[in-house]
């Protein structure tokens, strides 16, 4: 059976980025995302599809080991709150401590979209895209914004999503997965390879 006939008519599709560099409870990177990635479900969450797992250098330069990425699509009847609520409950669950912003980290779980929904609100969501690279390193939102307000910048992010959401378009920017990929550097896309 289809995991698509399991899903409600109600249920909200959803994208999430996994990604991790170092070792957890369910093993190396890889295996962490993949154990990510069926933490995730539950009776509220369903995993649609999901992404090739990608090795990425890891960012910023230095923070860390490189990493193993992901991204899958669910869908789910939970609020957005809710689901981040969860995602975060599986982070720790497989070892994840947020000591040091873009740091090293067993498992990061990223809402990067939640039905098309724009949150909090457009003007907010640019003002977190504009954000300089070292005011990201030092500020965290202390709202959940969506979608992801640097998914646009992020190859690790961006080549996983085009395996699962190709034609996915950013509700606020209008372009398309690969219309962001496009725009990135040619020398930052060659360094991100299928494992």
């Amino acid at each position: 059976m289809s995991q698509h006939l399991l899903c409600r008519e109600t249920d909200t599709k959803v994208l999430v980025a996994l990604g991790g560099n170092v070792t957890s409870p369910a093993g190396g990177p890889a295996e962490t995302v993949l154990a990510g990635l069926r933490a995730v479900e539950n009776e509220s969450v369903r995993l649609l599809r999901a992404s090739r797992l990608f090795a990425t250098p890891c960012f910023p330069a230095g923070a860390g080991p490189d990493f193993v990425n992901a991204v899958a699509l669910y869908a789910t009847s939970l609020a957005p709150e809710a689901l981040l609520a969860h995602l975060h409950g599986v982070e720790r669950g497989l070892g994840r401590t947020r000591d040091t912003r873009w740091g090293a980290r067993t498992l990061d779980l990223d809402l990067l979209d939640y039905g098309g929904q724009v949150r909090p609100d457009a003007e907010t969501l640019l003002r977190w895209i504009a954000l300089p690279l070292e005011a990201q390193k030092a500020t965290a939102p202390d709202e959940l914004i969506l979608p992801h307000p640097r998914l646009q910048d992020r190859g690790f992010v961006l080549v996983p999503l085009a395996d699962v959401a190709p034609g996915w378009r950013h509700p606020l920017l209008g372009l398309t997965v690969e219309q962001m990929l496009a725009a990135l550097p040619e020398e930052e896309k060659a360094q991100i390879r299928p494992l």
